[in-house]
């Protein structure tokens, strides 16, 4: 399946493309629409296309290769246009698939061949009927706002201000910015504000406030464009996994870099690293667990042989958007791969089914007193331990904004569970909204895997953001304890044992795989 031709494999045939028997259908395309063309020659230099049928589908964008030979498979489908030509060729976006000859329909990427599950669309919830659609909006006031906040940004005055509808929300994010080292953050209110564009506002202030843009010669039509498409890869539909819990970790990220033994000992290359891994360590993220593709036979988890699969894809599909972008093209090969290595040696430490590893590994250096930030490898690990507090820490924030994300995670969960039911497969452990409930969900897992890790930070780094982190912590496990029994007294089995999560043991909350993460 690798190298110059794609294998397409469907229900009833098989065929393999390449440039040879495409270059009639290029040709073509090209005398018929010079446009369409130019789109064709480069979309052919990052994807795999087939013709079939009057269909003429296109593959592009984030990549999973094999690491033995570094050979791409572009997994992340866009259409680029729909153009209407003899022979008809349609740019769909769909898994690539030759079905019969009646009713050919492709596949969205994602989708179960069996269950027929679009995880584009899982959690997504129906538009009201005669309404502008939302996306519509949010790109005309996100393009308005990237003429005024691009010049902000950058600290340039502008002359003739535009007058801008949302010009006041601008100005209100950018004083939220100046707190963006706060743990007190109000991400909701910046994401809102921003109007939908918090990770591409939060993330490209903190590259330039760290002075990386100037350091490492990026391109600033690169990097926005780099920003964009990791927030849009992101599934906005997901009540948790989704481009606001990405810049929600990448705040936490930069407030753990500012700490003194960090501060003191990173360097620029690290920092850039921490930072791009917090924001690309969920990226495409389908809304459900890796279990549940495990069991669903999904083709993610066939192509990373059931070891860390959500992980594994979000850092290629990083990889992919970085090479796709050209972000880091300036810079020599060795050190582009070097910076796509460690990036998903980063992303990699977040697949909370190996937490024990590393938190083993974290306490051992701590209690033999060994770690010397001196040595890139051990900052390269104490980069990997902050990237998996920040990656879980919403227990850590203020109740007000814990609570929402306590909400939203369960609601996650519990959606899993409904699909699960519907197709009679078993139900993941805290998915069954019938067995369990968000308090007791939270209390399990602060218990067994949020106590545990920011202990142990607290000990590397015993700062006042170590303590109010704790603090927060063990009142937020109290708010749900107090819920708890009310809300077990509301369901009928509930009553006979209230605290039956709390008593579960470690495994049962760590075999969530990467959900939570």
């Amino acid at each position: 399946m690798f190298g110059n031709s794609l294998q397409c494999s469907g229900l009833t045939e098989t065929v393999v493309c390449n440039k040879r028997n495409l270059f009639p259908v290029l040709r073509f395309l090209f005398n018929t629409d010079r446009t369409a063309c130019a789109n064709t020659r480069t979309a052919w230099s990052r994807g795999v296309f087939l013709f079939h049928q009057g269909h003429f589908l296109l593959r592009r964008g984030a990549i999973s290769y094999d690491s033995s030979d570094q050979t791409a498979l572009y997994i992340r489908m866009l259409a680029v246009t729909n153009k209407t030509i003899k022979p008809s060729f349609v740019f769909t976006p769909g898994d690539v698939r030759v079905r019969s000859q009646v009713g050919f329909e492709p596949e969205r990427r994602g989708s179960h061949p069996y269950l027929g599950i679009d995880f584009r669309t899982l959690h997504s919830r129906a538009e009201s009927a005669g309404s502008i659609p939302a996306r519509r909006i949010r790109r005309l006031f996100s393009f308005q706002r990237h003429l005024l906040s691009s010049r902000l940004l950058r600290g340039a005055p502008h002359l003739n201000p535009l007058h801008i509808l949302d010009e006041d929300y601008c100005g209100q994010a950018k004083c939220m910015l100046e707190k963006v080292g706060s743990w007190n953050f109000e991400i909701f209110l910046f994401d809102r504000l921003t109007n939908g564009n918090s990770l591409v506002f939060l993330t490209f202030h903190l590259l330039n406030q760290y002075g990386l843009i100037e350091l490492f010669q990026l391109d600033m039509v690169k990097l926005r464009r780099f920003l964009v498409l990791v927030q849009e890869d992101y599934h906005n539909q997901n009540p948790y996994h989704n481009a606001v819990h990405a810049a929600d970790v990448t705040q936490a990220m930069h407030c753990y870099l500012r700490e003194p033994k960090l501060a003191q000992s990173l360097t620029s290359f690290d920092i850039l690293l921490g930072l791009l891994a917090a924001a690309t360590h969920d990226l495409d993220h389908p809304g459900v667990n890796q279990p549940f593709l495990i069991k669903t036979n999904h083709y993610l988890a066939a192509l990373y042989r059931n070891t860390s699969v959500l992980e594994n894809h979000h850092w290629r599909s990083a990889v992919g958007l970085l090479r796709e972008t050209e972000l880091f093209s300036h810079l020599p090969v060795e050190d582009s791969l070097s910076i796509e290595r460690q990036l998903g040696s980063l992303i990699l430490a977040t697949d909370i089914s190996r937490q024990n590893e590393y938190l083993s590994r974290f306490r051992t250096h701590l209690d033999e007193n060994d770690l010397c930030l001196g040595h890139a490898s051990h900052r390269h690990f104490v980069l990997q331990m902050a990237l998996k507090c920040a990656d879980i820490c919403n227990p850590c924030r203020p109740w007000e904004l814990s609570k929402q994300w306590s909400e939203k995670v369960t609601e996650e969960f519990f959606h899993q569970g409904d699909i699960e039911k519907k197709h009679k497969l078993e139900i993941s452990p805290l998915c069954d909204s019938e067995a369990n409930t968000i308090a007791s969900v939270q209390i399990g897992f602060m218990t067994y895997v949020v106590e545990p890790l920011f202990a142990e930070w607290a000990r590397f780094s015993d700062t006042r953001l170590s303590q109010t982190m704790l603090g927060h912590l063990g009142l937020n496990k109290a708010s749900w304890s107090a819920l708890e029994p009310e809300a077990s007294g509301s369901s009928e089995e509930g009553e006979s044992e209230p605290g039956r999560a709390t008593e579960e043991p470690s495994s049962r909350a760590l075999s969530q795989g990467s959900q939570e993460s």
